[in-house]
């Protein structure tokens, strides 16, 4: 088997083909599954390919028939079904009449989820430092974001369309709206969708040319009846000349 190696990750990873399930908890009502192939693997992690976006924090259930020699439990099941964490999400260059693609890296944290998951799947998670010499799967906490904006948002209406993804990664609704407040890195946006938070959404302008995922980190419900979404845009920032 061909060896992969990634100059800042100290394990070796193998390059193995094998078929593997992706199920994701976006919200409390809302999962998906998507099934895919390893790209490279080992005792502590794993790299693969999605249609749909994901983002860095989220816990990922994957099921692999991977080789006894490389599991850390469950030895003589002929699944392995690891709960992982997303450590990075890359978009992998396409034509533009062929659908997205994501490069997914993960650390594998168990046979268990962690604590509280499974009242608020929409937690994100960060890994503990890891000691050179550890010798185990990754133990997470909680991911405490920084409550002050790393960007200041602007009043900026900017007409966008929402678009909304079923559980097997097709559209399913589109919404025609009006940001009400935007900055690189994020917007607000007044909508009549039912999404949870935790939800990933596409926004596009056809007047900037944009299309960006994003993740739902808000939903309010404003004095004139209307709900706000506050989005975050995954991976890329939204062009502003203003920022």
């Amino acid at each position: 088997m061909e060896q992969a190696y990634d100059t800042k990750r100290k394990r070796r990873r193998i390059a193995l083909a094998l078929p593997i399930r992706v199920r994701c908890r976006e919200s409390h009502e809302f999962s998906w599954t998507e099934r895919s192939r390893l790209l490279d693997v080992n005792h502590f992690g794993a790299g693969f390919t999605l249609t749909r976006p994901t983002e860095p924090g989220r816990l990922l259930l994957l099921t692999i028939p991977l080789p006894h020699q490389l599991r850390c439990f469950d030895h003589a099941e002929q699944q392995y079904s690891v709960w992982s964490l997303v450590r990075h999400v890359t978009p992998v260059p396409r034509e533009h009449d062929q659908p997205p693609l994501f490069r997914v890296g993960v650390a594998f944290v168990g046979k268990e989820p962690p604590l509280g998951y499974g009242e608020n799947p929409t937690i994100r998670y960060q890994p503990f430092p890891i000691d050179a010499g550890h010798d185990k799967m990754s133990q997470v906490s909680e991911f405490r974001s920084n409550t002050q904006r790393r960007a200041s948002r602007l009043i900026i209406p900017l007409e966008v369309v929402v678009e909304t993804f079923d559980e097997h990664g097709r559209s399913a609704s589109q919404e025609h709206t009006v940001t009400e407040t935007m900055s690189s890195l994020g917007t607000c946006v007044p909508t009549n969708l039912d999404v949870e938070v935790g939800r990933i959404v596409r926004v596009s302008s056809a007047h900037d040319g944009v299309s960006l995922f994003a993740a739902i980190r808000s939903r309010e419900l404003a004095p004139d009846g209307i709900s706000r979404l506050g989005l975050e845009f995954l991976g890329e920032r939204w062009p502003l000349a203003t920022d």
